[in-house]
């Protein structure tokens, strides 16, 4: 059921902007992201609601949502850097890598100078074999279904960055890890191979996303709290969050021509740019958001138009 009262929002100024919205979720463990996406549904109204990354059902952590046109941001976040919390437990390896699957093999318990010894080989790119229970695409069907159905599916294995690991604690056979890593990591691959380094085996039995890019978990809503468009995150502070961002206005001659879709020129604007950027948020001179620019091959091109029919 969801809570109409929010008791502890973390979001600061609302956006009441029609065209889509932008949603900082803290999705709890033991509910799936696409159980988190049909409460929010409901909520909303629509089905045009996605997420930007899967978080496994055990985990919890940060999900960026986006509904109606700011759908089209999927991209932008899906290809963000990513942090995280893991809880790797040593001396036993699961079919799926987490604390829902059935113990395969076990081995000794390493110490932490052994734990230590091995980060390094972890960090920087590497080649990662995702694991079998995971959603990528086999021969056209997911991974984790060949796998439930019994057949051993050869997972090709992908490069990925490891930017930063540091050990938060040790207490034997659990270690908490703190990763930074690129899209496309999967933590509780890490955990095998890492457990697997050190002679041992290991999953994951707890896991925390932090951050997205710039994003932090702090400033997340749970499901719960969640009342609807109020709770949206601002579009301008999402943007101003990416770093090289230009807010402009438009003259009115300029906005109708945003309102019927008609490529970009310098000339809608009231006074011209002054400063190049990665995205130009185009603005009435009421100063709500009408469509984004992204700039590709020099010039610049809309990346949401939220002005357009």
């Amino acid at each position: 059921m969801i809570n109409q009262k929010n008791q502890n929002l973390k979001t600061k100024s609302l956006s009441h902007q029609s065209g889509g919205g932008i949603i900082l979720l803290h999705k709890q463990p033991g509910l799936t992201s696409f159980q988190a996406l049909g409460q929010l549904k409901r909520v909303l109204g629509t089905r045009k609601v996605g997420h930007t990354g899967t978080l496994d059902k055990f985990a919890e952590g940060l999900l960026i949502i986006l509904t109606g046109k700011l759908t089209r941001l999927n991209s932008i976040i899906t290809d963000m850097d990513k942090s995280y919390e893991a809880l790797i437990r040593f001396g036993s390896e699961t079919d799926t890598l987490d604390p829902e699957g059935e113990v395969i093999d076990r081995a000794p318990i390493p110490g932490l100078d052994v734990i230590q010894s091995k980060l390094d080989q972890f960090k920087g790119v590497i080649s990662q074999v995702p694991p079998q229970y995971s959603a990528i695409h086999i021969d056209g069907k997911r991974a984790h279904a060949l796998a439930r159905s019994g057949q051993n599916v050869k997972m090709p294995s992908r490069k990925i960055t490891i930017y930063d690991l540091e050990i938060l604690e040790y207490n034997a056979p659990d270690l908490r890890l703190k990763v930074h890593c690129s899209k496309g990591t999967y933590i509780r691959s890490l955990a095998r191979d890492l457990a697997r380094a050190c002679g041992s085996r290991g999953y994951v039995q707890e896991l925390i996303r932090t951050s997205v890019g710039p994003f932090a978990l702090s400033e997340a809503l749970k499901v719960d709290d969640f009342r609807g468009k109020e709770d949206f995150y601002p579009w301008e502070k999402f943007f101003e969050t990416l770093g090289n961002s230009v807010s402009v206005y438009l003259s009115d001659d300029g906005l109708q021509k945003v309102e019927h879709g008609v490529p970009f020129k310098e000339n809608f604007l009231i006074s011209p740019l002054k400063a190049e950027a990665d995205f130009i948020l185009l603005k009435s001179q009421d100063d709500i958001l009408k469509a984004v620019l992204e700039k590709k091959d020099g010039a610049y091109h809309y990346k949401i138009n939220l002005a357009a029919s």
